[in-house]
C-alpha cells in the first residue's frame, strides 16, 4: 500500500483482498484519516497491539473460550474503561477508531470493531454480526454461538434476549429462526459500510452536507453501483443548489431503478431540477 496515496486511495487498496485478508482496524482508521490527514494509522494500529499484548500475557495456555470471553471483558470495559457513549451518542467521533482508543467511549459498531480487533489478537474467533438496529459480536463454539454485545461491556445474549430485541426494532413475528437467520457473520466490507453509513446518517442530521457527501464517496468505493448512494447523494446536491449534479444522479437512479418505493418521489424531484436547470441555461 503506497503510504503517500491518499486515505480514499489507501482505502479502495485495502478492500481489494479476498474479505479474510482485509485489515480491518487499518482500513476503518483509514475512514478516519479522512477526516483528519494528520492521523497516524500506525500509531493505533502499534496500539491494538499493545492492548492486545498486555492481555495475552495474563492468559494461561489452554483457556477456554468462555474464560478468554470474561477476561476480554474485564480487561476493555473494567480495567481499560472503554464503554458506551450515551450521553452523546450522535457525536461523530464515536464512530472513528482512533477516538474511540483516546477517548475510551463510543457507539456499537465501533466498540465492536475494538472488540473484534482485540480479541482475535488473543485467539478469539469472534465475528462481527449486523443484528438490526444494534451491531453485535458472536463467537461460535462447539455447543452453538455465543452472542456479545461490547455496547453493554460484552455480556452474552440468549436467545430471549436477541428476540426482545428484535420485536423493540421491527415488530410482529420474531420466531427463533428468525433471530437465527439474523445471526450470519458479517463481512468486513459489510462492517465498514456499516460504520460509514452511521457517519452519513450523523452527519445529515448535523446539516454537514459537505461532510455526509465526502462520506457517500467512501461508501462508493465500497460499492459503486449503490442505488441508495446515487440517490442519497443526488438529493444532497439538490439541497445544496448543485442543482446539474443533483439531476445526473436522480435521473441515473430512476433509470437503474424505476420500480423503486420512493420512485414517484424522486421523479417528481426530476421534474422540478429540469425545470430548475432549464432556467439556469
Amino acid at each position: 500500500m503506497l503510504s503517500n496515496a491518499s486515505p480514499i486511495t489507501q482505502f479502495q487498496q485495502a478492500i481489494r483482498q479476498p474479505d479474510d485478508q482485509i485489515d480491518l482496524a487499518r482500513a476503518a482508521l483509514l475512514i478516519a484519516k479522512g477526516q483528519n490527514r494528520d492521523l497516524d494509522v500506525e500509531r493505533y494500529i502499534a496500539e491494538l497491539n499493545f492492548l492486545s499484548a498486555t492481555l495475552e500475557r495474563r492468559l494461561s495456555k489452554g483457556l477456554n473460550v468462555a474464560l478468554r470471553i470474561g477476561a476480554l471483558n474485564q480487561f476493555l470495559f473494567n480495567e481499560q474503561g472503554f464503554g458506551p457513549n450515551r450521553e452523546d451518542y450522535q457525536d461523530p467521533r464515536n464512530s472513528f477508531l482512533n477516538e474511540v482508543l483516546d477517548r475510551k467511549v463510543g457507539i456499537p459498531i465501533s466498540l465492536s470493531v475494538l472488540y473484534l480487533e482485540v480479541g482475535q489478537r488473543i485467539g478469539l474467533p469472534l465475528r462481527g454480526v449486523s443484528f438490526p438496529g444494534h451491531f453485535l459480536v458472536k463467537c461460535e463454539v462447539n455447543r452453538g454461538v455465543i452472542v456479545l454485545d461490547p455496547f453493554a461491556g460484552g455480556v452474552s445474549l440468549s436467545m430471549p434476549d436477541l428476540q426482545q430485541r428484535l420485536r423493540a426494532v421491527r415488530g410482529g413475528e420474531v420466531s427463533r429462526a428468525i433471530v437465527a437467520g439474523m445471526l450470519v457473520a458479517a463481512e468486513k466490507k459489510e462492517v465498514l459500510g456499516r460504520m460509514l453509513r452511521n457517519l452519513k446518517a450523523i452527519y445529515v442530521q448535523h446539516g454537514q452536507n459537505e461532510k455526509a457527501l465526502s462520506i457517500i464517496e467512501w461508501l462508493m468505493v465500497l460499492s459503486p453501483e449503490s442505488a441508495a448512494e446515487i440517490r442519497d447523494r443526488g438529493l444532497l446536491y439538490q439541497e445544496m443548489e448543485c442543482f446539474r449534479a443533483a439531476l445526473a444522479d436522480l435521473e441515473r437512479y430512476l433509470k437503474e431503478h424505476p420500480s423503486a418505493e420512493d420512485s414517484d418521489d424522486i421523479h417528481a424531484r426530476v421534474v422540478e431540477l429540469r425545470q430548475t436547470t432549464a432556467r439556469l441555461n
